[in-house]
């Protein structure tokens, strides 16, 4: 572990080890397999880079993205360590050149795609070699027990027989306790530790809100963070098109990435997002996974997420800097009604379709939830926490409101019209609505035609919605939406069960004061913050100057304490954070440059 400090102050530029980060590194340096569930931003990828050097030899290190290979491999370089990776965006000839660099033993850490590994010519290959370590970032991926199976992922339970001697670290964000073990048997054979840092990320404010006017609740939540990198997730590729095209009119510079798009523009679309400031990405899931862009300050979901896992997965690109960033959720009937769809059609065992089912009961719990909705996330993943004061819920709690009488009332309306019509319809008849529909089926002459009349239709479909989240009402997902009684429901018709609907409060307009504080959330003087301004525009000049993103040149975490610090001579310079002796030697000359400028020197 002496080695592995000296490393990791040395090479990284760190004092020492974050919170996880050593029991993970010392079972590695054992000989150990791990399996490390570590919150996003905790630094996951050091727990293998420092023992991969320590150990010498060659770590595989397996990842699902070119783009996000090519980022870790620029960053380790500059850092000064032998690093490559062998992907479909490098020509014949510089593959064949760095196979030759990994084969002579010229590098450390090899970064490639579990397609490109799995194959029967490279497991040859690598079997050849001195392989000390293999980390498998993104690990979630080889369970089907979680929601982001690859079956490219799966085939990497076969590496054990290929490389009997090499310790295997499988690295993950998002894994709930089955997914856990699923991994550690199907990776380990059920041999090996692993390590839970937990799961909250206290820096992201959550927010969820119903749906109504989806574009314009959009741009009011961007317009509180105009001039800031983020990501708004949409259900479809045909919502994600028109989302782009909404904000561009709008003056907020939005990239589309679905996969109907052809793979260069997709691949375009995303050295943009991760190389330039402020620009807003709009997106299906198709997007996002192993995505280092630290600067992320916003996640907004245009519709609901297909679990709690990816719920935590998506929101978690956002903050990774451990600044202040913002989340916010919107959703309504119709997403739940198209969930429970796209679980029934998937062609898996009914199984794992209840399995999903139970998974989206949770998020939609979470959605509804009326105390604090940290504790409700985390509380998935059997962490629990007192009220964080950082949600919607917390700042602005909502109003509960006995629903007994209501519930009745659409009881009635949907016994009456024989549990086949949606809520449109139901509405209608509570409303006291004169459509042809209601005409034609005599729904006019219904006990409970008119009888909600004084909540609106909006207060109508909420307490519906509410309804069908708490599981009172069942929702045809494989006709047209119909709503049923189930048999809690019959349990509350009968009195032995409560019901309290949350009261949907107005939209309210953002106000400055009531918004996290992000990029500025610096601590630093306002005249340091100039001086951290001036280190970020030249460090986005050098940045391009290499083709890669800003970060990979320092984080923002560095460039504040080297504001803070002003270092005016090497030694200085290599005591700021993150700052190791290899980008010394490489950039300490222009940032001092500034920092002499900014002190009229």
């Amino acid at each position: 572990m002496s080695e592995a400090l000296f490393i990791l102050q040395n090479t990284f530029g760190y004092q020492t080890f974050r919170p996880g980060q050593e029991d993970v590194v010392s079972s590695l340096l054992a000989g150990e397999n791990v399996l490390a569930v570590m919150p996003t931003g905790a630094g996951k990828s050091l727990c293998f880079q420092v023992p991969a050097l320590v150990r010498g030899g060659l770590t595989v290190v397996v990842s699902p993205l070119v783009a996000l290979m090519e980022d870790q491999v620029a960053a380790l370089k500059l850092a000064g360590v032998e690093a490559e990776t062998l992907n479909s965006s490098r020509s014949y000839d510089d593959n064949v050149l760095i196979w030759r660099k990994v084969a002579a033993g010229q590098v450390r850490l090899l970064y490639i795609s579990p397609e490109r590994l799995m194959t029967e010519r490279m497991l040859a290959a690598l079997a050849k070699l001195p392989v000390r370590m293999i980390a498998i970032d993104e690990a979630h991926c080889i369970s089907r027990w979680g929601p982001s199976f690859r079956p490219d992922y799966e085939e990497l339970a076969r590496l054990g027989p290929y490389f009997p001697n090499a310790t295997l670290a499988a690295m993950t964000a998002t894994a709930d306790t089955a997914t856990q073990k699923d991994i550690v048997e199907r990776l380990f054979g059920g041999e090996g530790k692993t390590f839970v840092s937990g799961f909250d990320r206290p820096n992201i404010r959550l927010g969820v809100e119903l749906r109504s006017a989806w574009k314009q609740q959009l741009l009011e939540f961007l317009k509180s963070h105009a001039g800031e990198s983020g990501i708004v997730y949409c259900l479809s590729r045909k919502k994600t098109d028109e989302a782009a095209l909404f904000l561009n009119s709008n003056a907020i510079r939005a990239l589309p990435y679905h996969a109907g798009m052809d793979a260069e523009d997709r691949a375009i679309h995303q050295d943009i997002f991760m190389t330039e400031p402020a620009v807003v990405m709009v997106a299906t899931i198709a997007f996002g996974m192993g995505i280092d862009k630290p600067d992320v300050r916003f996640v907004f979901h245009a519709n609901l997420p297909s679990s709690m896992e990816a719920y935590y997965q998506e929101i978690g690109r956002a903050g990774r800097d451990g600044l202040e960033s913002e989340t916010n959720m919107l959703y309504g009937l119709d997403d739940i009604r198209m969930r429970r769809m796209f679980i029934d059609q998937e062609d898996t065992d009914e199984d794992h379709k209840r399995r999903e089912h139970k998974r989206l009961d949770q998020l939609i719990a979470f959605c509804e939830t009326s105390s604090c909705r940290r504790q409700c996330l985390l509380a998935y993943f059997d962490e629990h926490i007192e009220p964080c004061g950082n949600c919607d819920i917390c700042i602005d709690p909502p109003d509960l409101i006995d629903g007994r009488v209501i519930a009745g009332d659409i009881f009635a309306a949907m016994e009456g019209t024989g549990q086949v019509f949606g809520a449109v319809h139901i509405v209608d008849v509570l409303c006291g609505a004169n459509t042809d529909k209601i005409r034609k089926f005599n729904h006019d002459s219904l006990p409970a035609y008119g009888a909600g009349k004084a909540h609106g239709k909006e207060g109508l479909r909420s307490i519906i919605r509410q309804l069908v989240a708490s599981g009172f009402v069942n929702l045809d997902t494989a006709g047209h939406g119909g709503l049923s009684l189930s048999e809690k429901g019959f349990r509350l018709a009968r009195g032995s069960e409560s019901f309290n609907y949350r009261k949907e409060a107005a939209h309210k307009k953002s106000s400055p004061e009531n918004r996290p504080r992000t990029a500025l959330s610096t601590g630093l003087s306002q005249a340091d913050e100039d001086l951290y301004n001036r280190l970020k525009v030249k460090r986005l000049a050098l940045a391009q100057e290499r083709g890669v993103p800003a970060y990979v040149i320092f984080p923002d975490k560095t460039l504040v304490d080297m504001a803070y610090q002003k270092p005016t001579d090497k030694d200085a310079f290599l005591g700021v954070y993150g700052v190791g002796k290899a980008k010394t030697e490489k950039f300490s000359n222009p940032f001092m440059e500034v920092i002499a400028d900014y002190l009229g020197n």
